[in-house]
């Protein structure tokens, strides 16, 4: 039985894009799940276009996603020489032919063809060598069968058939030499013995095309899979206008690389009704079979969703480390060890309403906040001699405390309501105003907790003292 062996093939041109990085997971895991190889090739023939940073964007990308190679990649811009010599076997063979057509004469007659509602012809398929110029510019194009038809056997579309009267003779080699998209695709899978070939459906009629060139060599024409794109949520094709479309602009928002695995996979295939999936699972259940034929919505509420899921669940040391490394790469905020021992201590309990790791960070402002606590105008309003002397006798029931937990401040909290006859919104505003500020924090009882007796006193002393003076 022949090694599965699949491919991504992007165009270095910017940042992996969020549908290239799926297409990539998608050959990536199928080539796990049946135990074959999983390679990459960069086609960036465009010199202008394919620079070095856009290249090593894609390495990146597909590094922190975890897709991992079985093999160098290649660069398609060092395969020119196969390329041609790939063209000289086709003309010898008398599958291609050189066209002298000028630009003028090619617009002419692809104009008639249109109107003529026809494939377009160039005068010099059938002439003899003879025949031809020895000092114009050429290009050289396929010898595409004329009648019959072209059978795609999609393993996502089913069977698609196009009329060969529908499909010109491609272009093999510009007049510089340089070969078209059109082969060198067909020669490097080739070449790299690629037996599934799995990315977007708007390469399905350029399937058709490319499977005439695996005829003419007399190649073995590998398996087909073309998979629905990714559309913006009003269901319209992803564009800027929908906002971040790079794999970078995810990690810079905050997002977990299982969590974008995680979403991707589900954008467009799917094992019953599962939500959530390890990358093991992922790999196991992962079919063509699985892949839905129409196209899918980006939904970034729902990718959010699962990302909370992954910050929920993920290991809290690493969870820590990515806090600290995000805070200096976006922020330029850097923690001393005083603080990220705070950070580490609070996270188990910071982690119930965050989505993204900027949530993290905003949760965790109230545990390395300078003294004195700065009040904003807003929370100076919240302040009235009533609320002062429920926080001062409050601060007398705290300092009481032989155990300074979360079970031993909640109890406290509550018998001080009891016994002044009022409930938490009476007190608790205040407290809060004192020892954060207004800043985004858990509950009272935790948050005091995590400051920790000394600190949360302190707190709550500067309060009571900028009152008096």
């Amino acid at each position: 039985m022949t090694k599965i062996v699949t491919r991504f093939a992007p165009s270095p041109t910017g940042s992996l894009h969020i549908g290239g990085a799926r297409t990539a997971l998608f050959n990536w895991l199928f080539a796990r799940h049946h135990g074959g190889k999983f390679l990459m090739r960069i086609e960036d023939t465009d010199q202008v276009r394919s620079t070095k940073e856009a290249k090593q964007a894609i390495f990146d990308g597909m590094q922190w996603l975890g897709l991992d190679t079985d093999g160098p990649v290649i660069m398609q811009s060092q395969q020119i020489e196969r390329h041609q010599e790939i063209v000289k076997q086709l003309l010898t063979a008398g599958n291609a032919y050189p066209c002298f057509m000028t630009a003028e004469e090619l617009a002419a007659e692809k104009l008639l063809a249109r109107e003529q509602k026809r494939r377009f012809y160039s005068p010099w398929r059938d002439k003899q060598a003879n025949e031809r110029p020895a000092d114009k510019p050429f290009v050289v194009r396929l010898k595409a069968p004329i009648d019959g038809t072209t059978i795609i056997f999609d393993k996502v579309q089913g069977q698609v058939e196009l009329q060969n009267q529908q499909l010109d003779d491609l272009v093999l080699l510009r007049s510089d030499g340089s070969a078209t998209y059109m082969l060198a695709v067909v020669v490097d899978d080739h070449d790299m013995g690629i037996t599934h070939i799995i990315r977007g459906d708007d390469h399905l009629v350029n399937a058709a095309r490319q499977i005439l060139v695996y005829q003419a060599m007399n190649w073995q024409v590998p398996k087909f899979a073309h998979i629905p794109l990714i559309h913006g949520p009003d269901g319209k094709k992803l564009s800027k206008r929908h906002g971040a479309l790079g794999i970078d602009a995810y990690k810079a928002m905050g997002y977990l690389p299982e969590a974008i695995v995680n979403y991707l996979l589900r954008l467009g295939w799917s094992d019953g009704d599962k939500e959530f999936f390890s990358i093991e699972q992922a790999i196991s259940a992962f079919s063509l079979s699985g892949i839905n034929k129409g196209p899918s919505r980006l939904d970034f509420d729902k990718m959010a969703h699962v990302n909370s899921h992954y910050i929920k669940n993920a290991d809290q040391t690493r969870l820590a480390e990515l806090v600290f490394e995000y805070a200096k790469e976006q922020d330029d905020k850097s923690f001393s060890i005083a603080e990220q021992e705070l950070v580490r201590n609070a996270l188990p309990h910071l982690l119930s309403r965050v989505k993204l790791i900027p949530d993290i960070l905003t949760q965790t402002e109230f545990l390395t906040q300078n003294r004195p606590i700065e009040i904003s105008e807003k929370g100076k309003k919240q302040i009235d001699q009533q609320k002062m002397q429920y926080l001062g006798e409050l601060r007398s029931e705290l300092n009481d405390l032989s155990n300074w937990n979360e079970n031993t401040l909640q109890s406290c909290l509550k018998e001080f309501a009891s016994k002044q006859g009022i409930g938490f919104g009476k007190f608790g505003p205040i407290l809060r105003l004192a020892v954060t500020g207004g800043k985004p924090s858990p509950d009272l009882a935790v948050l005091c907790y995590l400051l920790g007796r000394k600190e949360t006193l302190s707190r709550i002393d500067d309060l009571l003292d900028l009152e008096v003076k």
